[in-house]
């Protein structure tokens, strides 16, 4: 089977949402963040050929949560290019009442010398009482593929003790049947923050069918990521 190449970790998508809060709260409109991870994990997957990497991203927001920004991360599909993407994305970030924020946004996944593979994907992320995330997202043209895509993923984020959470999620990839099967991730993991730093520890796993589909690269892993930034 044509192996998939597939880019940006939900932490991307994840992570418009508290810039545009911090923009609403009267904080700065930019945001940034830099990112060194031992494995570039997206939907169960490694994107980064099970090696360590570096990641790097900055958001504007403006007052009333539109924001956009621009996300890059060293990237291994195997010989040749791409070595890294560089992902372009607009959005919008509204509290829907006290307990629920909604997010949407465009992102252009982007593979410099490597074009072929550049498409485009709508991503939409409801958040209930800042614990409980439903992501839905959908692509016309997965992978540059020209073939209809949808991804949806429940989260959800408990404290624990000393300031770590407890971070879980579950997703489903689904594609046109003759591009490929259909298959489920999950991540569990703990993180905390010391300021500025962010780090977490998470167990990210596929289903038999993600196995099949990606090999090795789909195998039940631990992934560390440190992350500075504001």
């Amino acid at each position: 089977m044509k192996r998939l190449k597939l880019a940006l970790p939900l932490a991307v998508v994840f992570s418009t949402v508290p810039f545009a809060a911090s923009a609403q709260d009267g904080g700065s409109p930019f945001s940034w963040e830099v990112t060194a991870v031992s494995d570039y994990v997206w939907r169960g997957t490694s994107q980064s050929d099970e090696n360590p990497t570096g990641q790097v991203g900055i958001t504007y927001t403006s007052p009333v949560g539109l924001y956009a920004g621009v996300w890059a991360s060293g990237v291994d599909f195997g010989p040749g290019d791409p070595s890294y993407e560089v992902d372009g994305f607009i959005g919008y970030n509204v509290d829907l009442g006290e307990s629920v924020n909604f997010d949407i946004m465009l992102n252009r996944y982007s593979y410099p010398d490597a074009g072929e593979l550049n498409f485009n994907e709508l991503i939409t992320t409801t958040t209930f009482a800042d614990t409980y995330s439903l992501t839905v997202a959908y692509s016309d043209d997965f992978g540059g593929s020209d073939t209809d895509a949808w991804y949806v993923a429940a989260g959800a984020s408990f404290p624990l003790p000393q300031d770590f959470s407890l971070d879980l999620s579950v997703g489903r990839s689904m594609f046109e049947k003759d591009y490929s099967e259909d298959y489920t991730d999950w991540s569990i993991g703990v993180s905390r923050s010391w300021g500025l730093l962010t780090a977490s520890l998470a167990y990210i796993g596929t289903d038999g069918n993600g196995r099949d589909i990606f090999g090795e690269l789909a195998d039940n892993r631990l992934v560390l990521s440190l992350s500075i930034g504001q």
